[in-house]
């Protein structure tokens, strides 16, 4: 079997980002690259940051089961939980069919889907949306909003997110990092950062409340816009929730490889 450049792609993308991430939370995270596993474990609080990833090609059925048997080892040895992230199209027809039961042997259960996408896209035009006005995160009390937004959308606990972010100066400075205002009041937010030379989108959430609105669209078109005219760069990479799929290709953002959330099982 040929597995697609972007699939690859995808899968470096989180490697390359997820390692700054964590080593910014915590300069002693378990960040290791293994034979077929990368490891970017903060093992704080915020369940984002503590990441595993297969990281062959065309895995088979039984290289597939030995990985995922060493991922959940990995994972039990934590204190904290987080997700082992799946790039489907790195598998080869064999191991797509057997992995729930492969994954259902190693301890682990299925937590929710995503996909990666990219696009050659850059720059977007600046946006404009007649609710919001922006702010680029500048300060700690900006960092815990966006923290706040992203705990909120992904059903986190309010001090989850803001032990992934509060204090960073990663997020204040590479990061272009904005906030959407609706009357002063943050309610949507996103980020894109600089990684072997593309631009990746980070974290983007919207208040739940104020969904279905444009919003999460127009910050991301922001956040695109300001860090491809700070780095010049016109390529850029994301790994999309179900609630995000029907808004990137809007942007210009092609699918590649679905991607599985795992976690271990209770």
């Amino acid at each position: 079997m040929t597995v697609s450049a972007d699939s690859i792609e995808s899968m470096e993308q989180l490697s390359v980002v997820w390692r700054a991430m964590v080593l910014d939370r915590d300069p002693a995270a378990d960040v290791r690259d293994l034979p077929g596993i990368a490891v970017r474990w903060a093992d704080c609080r915020f369940a984002f940051w503590n990441c595993l990833t297969l990281t062959e090609a065309g895995a088979d059925t039984r290289l597939l089961g030995q990985r995922l048997g060493q991922a959940a080892e990995i994972m039990r040895a934590k204190e904290q939980p987080g997700f082992l992230w799946l790039f489907e199209d790195l598998l080869d027809d064999g191991a797509r069919a057997a992995l729930g039961a492969a994954a259902e042997r190693a301890g682990l259960e299925y937590a929710f889907p995503g996909i990666g996408m990219a696009g050659d896209l850059l720059p977007v035009p600046e946006p404009a949306h007649p609710d919001l006005t922006f702010v680029r995160v500048a300060t700690d009390e900006h960092l815990r909003a966006y923290a706040d937004l992203n705990s909120r959308a992904y059903g986190f606990p309010l001090e989850d997110g803001r032990d992934g972010l509060v204090g960073s100066a990663m997020w204040k400075d590479r990061v272009h990092a904005y906030l959407g205002l609706r009357d002063g009041i943050p309610v949507t937010c996103a980020g894109t950062v600089e990684a072997d030379g593309r631009l990746f989108v980070v974290l983007v959430a919207t208040a739940p409340e104020w969904e279905r609105r444009g919003y999460g669209e127009t910050v991301t078109r922001k956040a695109l816009h300001e860090g491809a005219r700070a780095t010049g760069l016109t390529r850029a990479t994301l790994h999309a929730t179900v609630a995000g799929t029907p808004v990137y290709p809007r942007i210009g953002f092609t699918p590649n490889s679905p991607v599985h959330f795992y976690g271990l099982k209770g």
